[in-house]
């Protein structure tokens, strides 16, 4: 896990790519394109792409036309801004006609860092997870995030895709391929299973490392797919290492943590500890530095395993 590359790189990269291969694609921005890295697809294709200015409820309604016209439409700004801002515009124009809009959020919780609480999304995975027809992705690295917007061709309906700023490591490969609705074991143990999303699961496979040198084999499981998600996979989890501790840079109310807690308690009782916000906003201050406030780093992730385990 040497390489590194931003999530919001790779989506960058990844919608490059797409439009250079197929004539349906529409890319929208709310005056962020900069940022979410979607200037890539414009400078390329500025008669498919479309500044909506900082008026993303409007964004979101350009959207829709465009996918009711039979176009396949990414939307991007900031997550803060495309879930909360626009939760209303995105439920009645999207998810209950069943649009074909990819709805990306970059720089998606804490590690947008010194921009701040205002514009630290902790709260979006769970606003888009609400949502009847909407599917939920958080990739781990770059080349999952290339694979999901691949990926996301295929749905016919509204797909939310999280991205971030911060760079990850990378732990796929250019053979991996993305399914929703299943996830993906990149550790095995027996002893626990960590759940993770996100740049977390990079966190927890270090974790992972330093827990085997002390006898503890630990599973680490990249749940990509937040909804709709492996339930086969969480159950079976469960009953061959009996704990599970789920970890995301995002609220533990209503985010991953929720959703693996809400299946094991109805398939597989077992105990089930989750890391990440503690249902509070974030700070102001460098990515890192922030994971370590909020107790989000690799070695948060083994301490509270060795804790979990007595």
């Amino acid at each position: 896990m040497a390489d590194k590359q931003a999530t919001r790189d790779a989506y960058g990269i990844a919608l490059q790519r797409i439009g250079n291969q197929r004539d349906d694609i529409v890319v929208l921005d709310a005056d962020l394109s900069g940022s979410t890295r979607s200037k890539k697809f414009g400078a390329e294709h500025p008669d498919k792409f479309f500044n909506a200015g900082i008026a993303e409820q409007n964004m979101i309604g350009l959207a829709a036309g465009f996918a009711s016209t039979g176009k396949t439409v990414f939307a991007s700004t900031f997550s803060m801004f495309i879930t909360g801002r626009v939760y209303d515009q995105i439920r009645q124009n999207l998810a209950r006609p069943r649009a074909k809009v990819r709805v990306v959020g970059s720089h998606g919780g804490i590690t947008v860092g010194e921009d701040g609480p205002s514009h630290q999304a902790c709260e979006d995975v769970g606003l888009m997870r609400l949502l009847p027809n909407m599917q939920v992705w958080v990739p781990a690295d770059g080349p999952e995030t290339e694979r999901m917007v691949e990926a996301s061709l295929d749905i016919d309906g509204p797909v939310f895709i999280r991205t971030g700023r911060a760079k990850c490591a990378i732990i796929h490969d250019e053979n991996y391929k993305f399914i929703p609705g299943k996830g993906e074991i990149v550790r095995d143990g027996a002893d626990l299973t960590f759940i993770a999303m996100g740049i977390m699961v990079g966190a927890c496979l270090e974790a992972a490392e330093t827990l085997a040198a002390e006898g503890v084999n630990a599973r680490v499981v990249n749940m990509a797919s937040v909804k709709p998600m492996d339930a086969d996979l969480v159950v079976r989890c469960a009953k061959e290492t009996g704990r599970i501790i789920t970890a995301e840079e995002h609220s533990i109310v209503g985010g991953l943590g929720g959703a693996v807690a809400e299946i094991c308690g109805e398939q597989c009782p077992v105990p089930v500890m989750r890391l990440g916000m503690r249902d509070e906003f974030g700070r102001t201050g460098p990515a890192g530095e922030l994971l370590e406030y909020f107790h989000l780093t690799a070695a948060d992730m083994a301490q509270a395993a060795r804790g979990f385990l007595k």
